[in-house]
């Protein structure tokens, strides 16, 4: 692994490791935690559903399960239509891609280094067991409704690594969500039109987006807290319970 790229090789990936590997012509990148045994859990969205944005990404952001047409995988089968937290082997889940591992614990100079965001954190993971631990309870008890922008297979690796939830759920604690938003608020932002020249726009917008970037990521945010995952469970079923109720049962 270098310091422009963080691709191992198989050989090199170890249990509680966060992995990822690029989609879509590096368009997105799709995560989840290695626990050893060839096998990735990770949180994706089954074939044909809505990522609940609305927009374009709807029709970008497909599956991140594997389709093998006619020839399923004898380890895994067919999990294309599977949405949810699920267990895949690695060469599922690498999907023919190659294997990166997300690093954690990093200076904010080296995360500012690396201008794509969902590749780094300033925050510190915790120990491998205590990161398969949370990965295997969650492939049996879920991770609530995928969302591309609130709760994707990002947010669920960072909180497998870290046990850390965001209080303000506007963004989760995804790196890439997060740099959406933030090459955002760079184009809309009105003060970068009175900036003289096409140069200073550059530096200014460039700025903007890593600063935007930097107090954006799960290491340097304020309003998060450590939560464990039996309550994360508990605290996801209850509000399903609470959303499925009719409105008028809502406020009794």
């Amino acid at each position: 692994m270098g310091f422009l790229s963080n691709k191992i090789s198989r050989d090199d990936v170890k249990p509680g490791d966060h992995i990822y590997s690029w989609r879509q012509a590096y368009i997105y990148a799709h995560h989840g935690i290695y626990v050893g045994d060839g096998q990735v859990n990770h949180f994706t969205r089954g074939d044909g559903q809505e990522t609940g944005t609305g927009t374009f990404l709807d029709n970008i952001i497909v599956s991140s399960s594997h389709n093998h047409g006619d020839n399923p995988c004898p380890d895994c089968g067919d999990r294309s239509n599977l949405g949810g937290v699920i267990s895949s082997c690695l060469e599922c889940f690498l999907a023919g891609g190659d294997l990166y591992v997300f690093e954690y614990s990093v200076s904010p100079a080296i995360f500012l280094a690396k201008p794509r965001g969902g590749v780094c954190t300033i925050a510190s993971s915790d120990p491998p067991e205590e990161v398969i631990y949370r990965a295997n309870f969650l492939l049996q008890n879920g991770f609530g409704v995928y969302n591309v922008f609130k709760n994707n297979c990002e947010d669920f690796a960072i909180y497998c690594k870290t046990g850390l939830l965001v209080a303000n759920t506007d963004v989760g604690r995804s790196g890439q969500a997060a740099s959406i938003v933030a090459a955002a608020s760079v184009l809309l932002s009105s003060p970068l039109r009175f900036v003289a020249g096409f140069g200073g726009l550059a530096v200014a917008g460039y700025g903007m987006y890593c600063t935007s970037r930097l107090v954006s990521d799960i290491g340097m945010r304020w309003d998060v807290s450590k939560v464990p995952v039996e309550r994360l469970v508990a605290d996801v079923a209850c509000m399903s319970e609470m959303e499925a109720k009719p409105e008028d049962e809502k406020t009794t």
